[in-house]
């Protein structure tokens, strides 16, 4: 083979290297950036399952709260009726104990 053909496959070689590298370098950009781009989606996306888990326990904890509250108020309603219901059975005692000490001091000052 005469020096100018070699000369020349290698300067075609070369080129058709040269080529191989920039496709190479540009495939391996494009997956950086897909790469990049997906995760992106990933995190976006586990952002927005973390905002919904949050704003499902905060209401799972508001139901709870709201349930104590209503489960506290009909235990204190029950209570307060129990107390009235002794305090109406106590008051014929305590208004027949008020005159007994009111007689008592009445025929104390005699």
């Amino acid at each position: 083979m005469a020096r100018p053909e070699v000369l020349e496959r290698i300067k075609s070689a070369e080129s058709e290297a040269e080529d191989i590298i920039a496709a190479a370098e540009a495939d391996r950009e494009e997956r950086i950036a897909e790469a990049r781009n997906e995760a992106d989606e990933i995190r976006d996306a586990a952002g927005e399952e973390a905002d919904a888990l949050e704003s499902d326990r905060l209401e799972e904890a508001r139901e709870e709260i709201e349930a104590r509250r209503t489960e506290i108020l009909e235990a204190g309603e029950t209570e307060r009726e129990a107390l009235e219901a002794e305090a109406e059975d106590r008051i014929d005692d305590a208004v027949e104990f008020a005159i007994e000490q009111f007689k008592k001091e009445v025929h104390a000052q005699r």
